[in-house]
């Protein structure tokens, strides 16, 4: 990825080319989704190193959830299986959340690796595998914001993102981890994997950014301007 610094941090809010969304008073809303400045590949230093602090950070947190997974999974798949997708959704956090503050093609699957790769080295019981669910389920979320042409990033965005890793995780893991499965236990596994990855990593993923740049930490990315601006009115 090429990186480029000389543009600006945040997008000028006079650009009506980088917002999306009208004020229902009839005037231009001032950003509803805030873009990445353009050419979208050109990648500055500072996106690289965002997405791999918050992937190192977000993977030290899939790894602690690793640790106490197995004990609610044991109680609420009882007699059910597919119901343990209801606790895969923190691990599909870093894909939304990556998508969301850079906005960049390729932003949301880094992220997502790098999450995955950090978890993996202090060791889990699904091993390398571990890596490769990172890498598909980061393509489940990145193919959603590239869906959107990389121009909305509000709620539902996240949560359509969150969602869609979901059916991706499933379809690999349908080879691997739950291949015995029958056809409608598979499609239920999905169903609640996208369920789970909407409201945790979506919904979670969007307030999580909300409140890193409330904090200040997302100054020099979109979500960042969005809440100065937001502020302003």
């Amino acid at each position: 990825m090429a990186t480029h610094t000389t543009e600006p941090a945040t997008a000028d809010s006079s650009n009506t080319n980088n917002t999306t969304g009208t004020n229902p008073g009839g005037g231009l809303l001032r950003a509803r989704s805030i873009l990445a400045t353009r050419p979208l590949m050109g990648w500055r230093t500072v996106d690289i190193l965002t997405i791999t602090f918050l992937g190192a950070a977000l993977g030290i947190a899939f790894w602690g959830w690793g640790v106490f997974y197995n004990g609610p999974l044991s109680a609420i798949t009882f007699g059910f299986a597919p119901l343990g997708g209801l606790f895969a959704g923190p691990w599909f956090l870093a894909g939304v959340v990556g998508g969301l503050v850079v906005r960049r093609p390729g932003a949301a699957l880094l992220c997502e690796v790098v999450a995955a790769l950090v978890s993996m080295i202090p060791g889990t019981e699904w091993g390398a595998t571990t890596l490769v669910s990172g890498i598909v389920q980061g393509l489940g979320t990145e193919l959603v914001f590239a869906l959107l042409g990389y121009r909305l990033f509000g709620i539902a965005a996240a949560m359509l993102a969150g969602a869609m890793a979901g059916p991706f995780a499933a379809f690999y893991e349908s080879f691997t981890w739950i291949q015995d499965w029958s056809f409608a236990w598979k499609l239920a596994y999905a169903g609640v994997l996208a369920v789970s990855g909407a409201v945790v990593a979506g919904g979670g993923g969007w307030l999580l950014t909300r409140a890193l740049a409330a904090a200040g930490a997302l100054n020099a990315f979109p979500p960042g301007q969005e809440h100065r601006e937001n502020r302003a009115v």
